[in-house]
């Protein structure tokens, strides 16, 4: 049952805020704000180091160009996972030499990147050999599983024995084989251990990162990853990056003091980065009971697993709030779920389990009301089930000194099936 110390209320918006939105922009909408983005930003670019820092933006978190751009003019660099976003941070004004390709697919043409200043780091075997065919002679960086992992479900923990990123930790000398047997240098060793991770367990991880170092000599980078745990709801613990993470800086000098040897960091972070950033906005479709005395009563949205995938896929938990038209001080116990025909199409799961419905202590709802998921910043706009049920793209706009900016346009519908061709005359 859903409890008082569950309520929620508004981040950055504010009701005006969002009728304003919901009525002039239309619903659902992920509506961003400015200056959240650039206070996370600047946390990230204050983290302890020792030799010098490289922030990379993880896009696939929130990949619009406004945000690109942001922390582009901001001195990020970005951390690309496929070919496809190197291109579409290129496209929003990127320079080359700022982005970084870890992929689970290393691409056909992706020669063409390294050509153009784009930087490379391995995640297989395989990879190291596609790198040394096409490649040699080039610089490059391994990416490596260190043998262990964190994150808040085993889909976000990505790292150990159960996951398939990065090289197996025990095969470093033969990624090191490989590529000096093409002439190739390899000057970063990258590991990332998953999202939410927990302090103690990052920390130990950075120890055992810094040791693949020893085994390539000429390594003058070091690439920690992402995964700074983000406290989204009220009863979260999150990562203070200043105070969790000031043992990385007496680490890499240790390093130094024993190898002679200055390692340079680079972080990943993405959910950090954007997550409490954003706020999806949409409204109350409708309201339904189920039986009389032992139903529920749901909350219909007109937005769901299209904007936000992340409940349903992991039983993630999103701050939420109705936002009434008339106001009212009434409060009751809803199950929210989304407009898709699809019975996991959930809002309110139990924390880690998707399919287990769960209630939330809201303000009173009535069709026509705003609602408001918070949180919506990381792996929403970027990962959904886009298109399901045919419902077009939701549109999305930045906050700027309390005046909303479009920055994506609503997709319209006819998009969706344009690109479908006809069968041959007399096919059927």
């Amino acid at each position: 049952m859903a409890k008082e110390d569950t309520f929620e209320t508004l981040k950055f918006l504010t009701p005006e805020l969002c009728f304003e939105i919901a009525d002039k922009v239309g619903s659902p909408c992920y509506a961003y704000d400015l200056n959240w983005l650039k206070k996370h930003a600047n946390d990230a670019l204050a983290f302890p180091n020792a030799y010098g820092l490289t922030v990379r933006f993880a896009m696939k978190a929130s990949p619009n160009a406004a945000i690109l751009k942001l922390f582009d003019k901001m001195g990020l660099h970005f951390d690309c996972s496929s070919v496809h976003e190197v291109k579409r941070a290129m496209a929003a004004g990127v320079a080359p030499e700022k982005c970084s390709l870890s992929s689970q697919e290393l691409a056909d043409g992706f020669e063409e990147l390294v050509a153009k200043g784009v930087k490379i780091n391995c995640c297989s075997l395989l990879q190291v050999e596609k790198f040394a065919a096409k490649c040699p002679g080039k610089e490059v960086g391994l990416r490596f599983n260190p043998g262990m992992g964190s994150g808040g479900t085993g889909k976000t923990n990505v790292g150990g024995p159960s996951s398939s990123f990065g090289i197996w930790y025990e095969w470093a000398d033969q990624a090191a084989e490989i590529a000096k047997a093409a002439g190739c240098t390899v000057v970063r060793i990258h590991t990332h251990i998953g999202s939410g991770s927990d302090p103690a367990v990052w920390r130990k991880t950075t120890g055992m990162s810094i040791s693949l170092c020893e085994k390539f000599p000429d390594a003058t980078t070091l690439n920690l990853g992402g995964g700074y745990k983000v406290a989204r709801m009220k009863t979260d613990k999150g990562t203070n990056l200043q105070t969790d993470c000031a043992v990385v800086k007496d680490v890499f000098e240790e390093f130094a003091a024993k190898f002679n040897r200055k390692l340079h960091l680079e972080i990943e972070p993405g959910t950090y980065l954007v997550a409490n950033s954003c706020a999806l906005v949409c409204l109350v479709h409708d309201v339904v009971k189920t039986g009389t005395s032992e139903g529920r009563t749901f909350i219909k949205l007109n937005a769901g697993m299209t904007e936000v995938l992340r409940p349903s896929l992991y039983g993630a938990q999103h701050p939420q709030v109705v936002v009434p038209r008339t106001p009212t001080e009434e409060k009751a116990s809803y199950v929210v779920v989304g407009h898709c025909c699809e019975s996991g199409d959930l809002l309110t799961p139990a924390p880690g389990e998707p399919e287990t419905i769960s209630e939330r202590l809201l303000t009173k709802a009535a069709p026509g009301d705003v609602y408001v998921v918070e949180a919506c910043g990381a792996y929403c706009s970027g990962m959904v089930t886009k298109n399901y049920n045919s419902f077009p793209e939701a549109p999305e706009v930045m906050i700027v000194d309390g005046k909303v900016h479009l920055i994506r346009k609503i997709q319209p519908v006819e998009d969706i099936w344009k690109n479908e061709v006809d069968l041959p005359a007399g096919a059927f």
